[in-house]
C-alpha cells in the first residue's frame, strides 16, 4: 500500500520547476484507481485514505520556511513584486501533495466520478470513526473544495422529469427518493403527472445522470400537509392554469453522497424557480413544505434529562401536565417516552388535542432557538434559511407517516422564498445570524421562553 502510494502521489516539484515538470504517467493515476476499487472492506479504505492524508500532505518545513520569508520581506522596504513572489512561494508550498493526485485522476475518464465515491467513503468512514484527525479532516476539505469547482452551476445541465424519461432515470430517482419514499411505479408516475414537477441537475460529463433532484408540487396555496401531495391524485388530468397559484418544494435529495456540503441544491431551485417563472409567469407564491429531522430525538433527550430529575419539569404548563397525564395515566415524562418513539400517541384523540399547543412551541424553539456556531441547528432550517427563506410556518399533523411522526412528531414546517428579499435575507443569516421568521414562529418562540426555564 505504501509504494503504491509513493509511485501514483507526485512529488512536489520545485517552485522553479513547477510549470516544466512534466505529469505523472497515466498508468500511475490508473494504478491507483484500480488498486482502490479493488479494495472490497471499508477499513481497507479507510487504511488508504488516513496513509494519504497523513503521509501525503503539505511539507510543514517548507511552509514555515516560506513563512519566514514572507514576515521579513514585511519588515524590509522592498518593492512589491518581490513581496508578491515570496507569498506566491508561499501558497504553493501550503498545497498538499495528494491534491496533485486528485487532480491528475480527474483527468482520467470516469476519475471525477471516482474522486465523488472516493469522497463519499472518506464520510462514511468519519462517521462510523474509522478514520479521525485533522489530517482526515483537511483533505475532505481540499476534495470538497475540488468538486465545488468541477460542479459549480456553469457546468450542470437542467432536466425535468416526465413519464416519458428513460426508464433508468425514473429508476434512479424512485431510488434515491429521500424524503418521502416512492412506493410503486403508479406513485412515480404521479410525481411526474398534471400539477407536479420534477427537476435534476447532471453534469456535463455525465449528462443524463441525476446529481440532485428536487420534487415540486404546483398548488392553489401554500400546502401543509405532504399526504395531500404525495398521496391524493391530482384535480384533473390535464392543468388549468388558473388552478395554480403557489410552486411547493416539498423534496430534494442527493444521490451522491460524496457531493455533501457541494452547493447543488441551493443552485438547483434557483433555477428552478426561473423555469416556472417562464412557465407560469403569474406564479407568485414559492415555498417549501419540509421535514424536521431530529426534533423527537432532541425532545426526547429533553425528557430523558428531566425525568431523571424527579418533580422537575420546564418544558409544560402545570395545566398541561395534568391534561396530559390523565390521558396517559402516567407521569408525563416517562410516559410521552414511550409515546413519541413509536409514534402510537396519535391513535388517541384526547392526546393529539393536548399535545399541540407544547409540541408547536417547542418545535418552533428548537427551529428558531437551538443553534450549532450561531447558526440554526436542523440541518434543513440551516440549508433554507442560507438560501434566504423566511420561516414563515409550522403544521400540525402534517406528516402522518410512520417516518414523519417518529423523527419529527408529524410536524412540518413552510420556507417561504420571498424572491425579492432572498438576498438580503442570506446576507443577514450568512453574516449576522439573522433569522427571518414569521409572527405565527415568534409567536410560538415567546410561548416557549414564556413558559419554559431551558
Amino acid at each position: 500500500m505504501d509504494e503504491l502510494l509513493r509511485r501514483a502521489v507526485p512529488p512536489t516539484p520545485a517552485y522553479e520547476l513547477r510549470e516544466k515538470t512534466p505529469a505523472p504517467a497515466e498508468g500511475q493515476c490508473a494504478d491507483f484507481v484500480s488498486f482502490y476499487g479493488g479494495l472490497a472492506e471499508a477499513s481497507q479504505r479507510a487504511e488508504l485514505l488516513s496513509r494519504l492524508a497523513q503521509g501525503f500532505g503539505v511539507d510543514h518545513g517548507q511552509v514555515a520556511e516560506q513563512s519566514a520569508g514572507v514576515l521579513q520581506l514585511r519588515q524590509q522596504s522592498r518593492e512589491a513584486a518581490v513581496l508578491l513572489q515570496a507569498e506566491d512561494r508561499l501558497r504553493y508550498a501550503l498545497v498538499p501533495r495528494y491534491r496533485g493526485l486528485f487532480h491528475h485522476i480527474s483527468k482520467l475518464d470516469g476519475g471525477v466520478r471516482f474522486l465523488v465515491q472516493l469522497r463519499a467513503d472518506l464520510l462514511e468512514a468519519q462517521s462510523l470513526k474509522l478514520v479521525e484527525g485533522p489530517h482526515v479532516r483537511e483533505m475532505n476539505g481540499v476534495l470538497k473544495g475540488m468538486l465545488s469547482e468541477w460542479f459549480s452551476s456553469g457546468f450542470l445541465n437542467l432536466e425535468r422529469v416526465t413519464w416519458h424519461s428513460p426508464c433508468e432515470v425514473l429508476q434512479k430517482i424512485s431510488e434515491c427518493e429521500a424524503v418521502h419514499p416512492v412506493k410503486n411505479w403508479m406513485d412515480m408516475k404521479r410525481r411526474v403527472g398534471p400539477y407536479r414537477r420534477c427537476y435534476f441537475f447532471s453534469h456535463c460529463s455525465t449528462p443524463g445522470e441525476p446529481l440532485v433532484v428536487l420534487h415540486v408540487a404546483l398548488t392553489g396555496d401554500i400546502s401543509n400537509n405532504i399526504q395531500g401531495i404525495v398521496k391524493e391524485c391530482p384535480p384533473s388530468e390535464t392543468e388549468e392554469r388558473n388552478r395554480i397559484a403557489a410552486a411547493i418544494f416539498y423534496s430534494i435529495s442527493l444521490t451522491q453522497q460524496g457531493l455533501q456540503g457541494v452547493e447543488l441544491g441551493t443552485f438547483l431551485i434557483k433555477r428552478v424557480v426561473k423555469e416556472l417563472q417562464k412557465e407560469f409567469p403569474h406564479l407568485g407564491a414559492f415555498s417549501s413544505l419540509s421535514p424536521i429531522p431530529g426534533f423527537t430525538k432532541w425532545l426526547l433527550g429533553l425528557l430523558n434529562v428531566q425525568g431523571k430529575e424527579h418533580g422537575r419539569n420546564e418544558l409544560f404548563t402545570d395545566s398541561e401536565c395534568k391534561e396530559i397525564s390523565a390521558v396517559t395515566g402516567n407521569p408525563v415524562h416517562e410516559s410521552l417516552k414511550g409515546f413519541l418513539s413509536s409514534g402510537e400517541w396519535v391513535k388517541s384523540e384526547k392526546l393529539v388535542q393536548a399535545l399541540q399547543g407544547p409540541l408547536m412551541r417547542l418545535c418552533a424553539w428548537y427551529l428558531y432557538g437551538e443553534k450549532h456556531r450561531g447558526y440554526a441547528l436542523n440541518p434543513v432550517a440551516n440549508f433554507h434559511l442560507q438560501n434566504g427563506a423566511v420561516m414563515w410556518r409550522i403544521n400540525w399533523m402534517a406528516d402522518s407517516s410512520l417516518k414523519g411522526l417518529t423523527s419529527s412528531c408529524g410536524l412540518m414546517v413552510n420556507y417561504r422564498y420571498y424572491l425579492e428579499e432572498t438576498g438580503p435575507n442570506s446576507i443577514s443569516y450568512l453574516g449576522s445570524k439573522n433569522i427571518k421568521a414569521s409572527e405565527q414562529i415568534l409567536s410560538l418562540v415567546a410561548q416557549f421562553q414564556n413558559t419554559s426555564k431551558l
